[in-house]
C-alpha cells in the first residue's frame, strides 16, 4: 500500500537519513521511533507531500485515501466543532453537492425520460462512492467520535472559538478519524488527552480497519495499537515485527549480535593485514599477498552503531521527614461559579505516610490537579484541614511551571540558580542524567521546547532535597526516553511523592496506592494502578 525505497534526505547540510526501505501493507498499524531530532516528523512530511526526498522514492496507489494528524492544527475559526469535523473529506462534499443537484434536476415535471435515466444512472454511481465513503452515517459518526474524545455534546454546535487549544486539537484529531481513510499518519495523538480519552482513542484505533502509522510518547499505547515498528536512527530505518516491547528487546539482541560479527570481522582482517605485513616482500607469496589485499579492498566492512549515552547518577538522600508527611481532616473544595458554587470535593479524611507513592486519577475536570494544590498550599480548602508535618520540605510541580523559568539564563544558569551550593560538576551531571548533554548546556531557555523545559524543572527539584514531591503531569511533553529517565529518579527517590499522570506505563510502575476523584468523592484503593483497575473491573 505504501513504499518507501532508497530514500535519501539532507537537511542543514548533513544526512538525515540514507537508504531508507520499508512498506506499510493494508491494516496494518505500524509505529515510528526515533530519538529526537532524527527525523520522523521529517518522513511524516514526506509521505504527505509537504516535502521532498533528495533521492528514493514514496509510492502509493492513486486512490490511497490518506489523512495526517499533526500537532500544527492551523486557524480554524468561524464553524462549530461539528462542521470542522464533517469538513475533513472535501470529495465526500463533492460527492453531496452532486446529489443535491440531481434530485434538483429530477424535479423537473417536464424532464425527458431518457435524460432521467441518465441522471438516474449517474446518481447511481455517485451514491455509491457516497455510501462507500460513509457519506450517509458521516454526521453521527462526528458526534460519536468527539463525544468519545471528551467534548460533550451539547458542545458540539459551539463555534470553534469557543475552544481552547488543547480542546481544538481533540476537534483536529477527530476530523482525521470520520474521515475513514485507508491510512492515517498520526505525530503524536496523545498529546492534551487525558487518561480516559487516551484509552477511547486506543479502542477506537484497535478496531479501525484501516492502516496506521504514528508516533507517540506513550509507549503504553503504542504497545496497545502498534504490531509493527519503524525505528529511524543513525541515518537509516530498521523495521520490527512486533510492538513496542518486542523492539526494546530485539534492538539489544539485534545490536548483540552486530558486535559479534564486527569482533568476528575484525579478528578476520587483522589476521589478513598481518599476513600482508609479514609476507609483502617474498616473491614466493606474491599472488597471496595480492589476493587478501584485494580480499581486503572489496570487503564490506561492519559499522557499530553508536550506543545511546546513559549516565549514572545518584541523587542526594532526602532529610528524613516524620511519618506523618500530610494529616488531612474531612477536606473539602469548592469553586465559585457564575450562578453559585462547583463542588470539586468533600470528605476526604487520610494520611499520607512516609516514602508513599500516590497516583491521583479520574476523569478530566474532576478535581485531580485542586487536590494536589489544596495540599501543596496553592489554594485555600473550602473546609477541612492538610496539615504538612514540620519536618517536611514540599517541591511542586504543576502544569504552569514553565513560568519559573528564567528565558535569558543557560540551561547551566538556570540549574546553578537553582542550586547555588552546588558544583558546577554536580550540575553538568545532573543535566547530562536529564539529557542534556555537551553543548546543550549553554542552551538559553527560551530557545528549549517543552520538553527540555520539563526535564531542567524536574531536574532541579529532584535535587534539592525535597523530601515530599507534588507532581501534576510531570511526563506532558517527554518523550519515552525522557520519561524513562524520570521514572527511573522517582523509583529510587526515598521521600513521598503525590502525582497525577496520563501515562499509563508510568502510572502502574510508580503508583503503590490510588486515589480515585469522582462524583466530588475521594476514593482510596491500596494498591498500584494496575490493582485499581482490576478492582474498578470486579466492582
Amino acid at each position: 500500500m505504501l513504499n518507501v525505497s532508497n530514500l535519501e534526505k539532507n537537511q542543514g547540510g548533513q544526512v538525515l537519513y540514507k537508504n531508507v526501505n520499508f512498506q506499510i501493507n493494508p491494516g496494518e498499524k505500524v509505529g515510528l521511533v526515533g530519538p529526537n531530532g532524527a527525523g520522523k516528523t521529517t518522513l511524516f512530511r514526506m509521505i504527505i507531500g509537504e516535502e521532498r526526498p533528495d533521492t528514493g522514492q514514496i509510492s502509493f496507489p492513486s486512490k490511497l485515501r490518506l489523512s495526517y494528524f499533526s500537532q500544527n492544527v492551523g486557524e480554524m475559526k468561524g464553524h462549530t466543532a461539528l462542521e470542522v469535523v464533517l469538513s475533513g473529506d472535501p470529495e465526500l462534499k463533492q460527492l453531496q453537492q452532486k446529489l443535491r443537484a440531481f434530485e434538483q434536476e429530477l424535479a423537473d415535471p417536464n424532464l425527458d425520460p431518457d435524460k432521467m435515466n441518465t441522471i438516474l444512472e449517474q446518481m447511481g454511481d455517485v451514491q455509491t462512492d457516497f455510501e462507500g465513503r460513509g457519506g450517509y452515517d458521516i454526521e453521527s459518526r462526528a458526534e460519536e467520535v468527539l463525544t468519545g474524545l471528551g467534548i460533550n455534546p451539547e458542545d458540539h454546535h459551539k463555534n470553534i472559538e469557543y475552544f481552547s487549544g488543547g480542546w481544538k486539537m481533540r476537534i483536529a484529531l477527530a476530523k482525521v478519524l470520520v474521515m475513514r481513510p485507508d491510512l492515517i499518519i498520526m505525530d503524536e495523538p496523545t498529546n492534551y488527552l487525558d487518561l480516559e480519552t487516551i484509552i477511547w482513542l486506543e479502542k477506537w484505533l484497535q478496531e479501525f480497519e484501516g492502516a496506521i502509522f504514528m508516533t507517540t510518547h506513550d509507549r503504553h499505547f503504542m504497545n496497545g495499537v502498534c504490531k509493527k515498528i519503524i525505528e529511524v536512527a543513525h541515518k537509516t530505518a530498521t523495521t520490527y515485527s512486533g510492538n513496542y516491547d518486542f523492539y526494546e528487546k530485539e534492538k539489544v539482541l539485534r545490536l548483540n549480535q552486530i558486535k559479534s560479527e564486527f569482533k568476528r570481522q575484525q579478528d578476520s582482517i587483522a589476521k589478513d593485514e598481518e599476513f600482508i605485513a609479514k609476507f609483502k616482500a617474498r616473491a614466493s607469496h606474491a599472488a597471496q599477498v595480492q589476493s587478501r589485499v584485494k580480499k581486503l579492498e572489496k570487503i564490506d566492512r561492519i559499522e557499530v552503531p553508536p550506543e545511546e549515552e546513559t549516565i549514572d547518577f545518584e541523587f542526594p538522600t532526602p532529610p528524613r521527614g516524620g511519618d506523618d508527611v500530610v494529616i488531612i481532616k474531612d477536606l473539602k473544595k469548592v469553586w465559585p461559579k457564575d450562578n453559585g458554587e462547583h463542588l470539586v470535593f468533600e470528605g476526604l479524611t487520610t494520611t499520607i505516610r512516609r516514602q508513599d507513592k500516590i497516583a491521583l486519577v479520574g476523569v478530566n475536570g474532576a478535581g485531580k490537579s485542586t487536590l494536589l494544590k489544596v495540599i501543596a498550599n496553592k489554594t485555600d480548602a473550602t473546609a477541612g484541614t492538610a496539615q504538612v508535618g514540620p519536618s517536611v520540605k514540599l517541591g511542586y510541580f504543576g502544569q504552569f511551571s514553565f513560568d519559573v523559568l528564567n528565558p535569558e539564563r543557560t540551561v547551566l544558569e538556570e540549574i546553578q540558580s537553582v542550586l547555588p551550593q552546588a558544583s558546577d560538576g554536580f550540575c553538568r551531571n545532573l543535566l547530562a542524567a536529564f539529557l542534556f548533554r555537551g553543548d546543550d548546556v549553554h542552551k538559553k531557555v527560551r530557545v528549549l521546547s517543552g520538553g527540555e523545559k520539563s526535564r531542567l524543572i524536574l531536574a532541579g527539584l529532584l535535587a534539592q532535597n525535597n523530601n515530599f514531591l507534588i507532581l501534576d503531569e510531570p511526563t506532558n511533553h517527554l518523550d519515552i526516553a525522557s520519561r524513562e529517565v524520570l521514572l527511573n529518579a522517582l523509583k529510587e527517590y526515598e521521600g513521598t511523592i503525590v502525582f497525577v499522570s496520563h501515562d499509563r506505563f508510568f502510572l502502574n510502575e510508580l503508583s503503590a496506592h490510588v486515589y480515585e476523584v469522582d462524583q466530588n468523592k475521594i476514593q482510596i484503593y491500596p494498591g498500584n494502578y494496575q490493582y485499581y483497575l482490576d478492582k474498578k473491573q470486579s466492582e
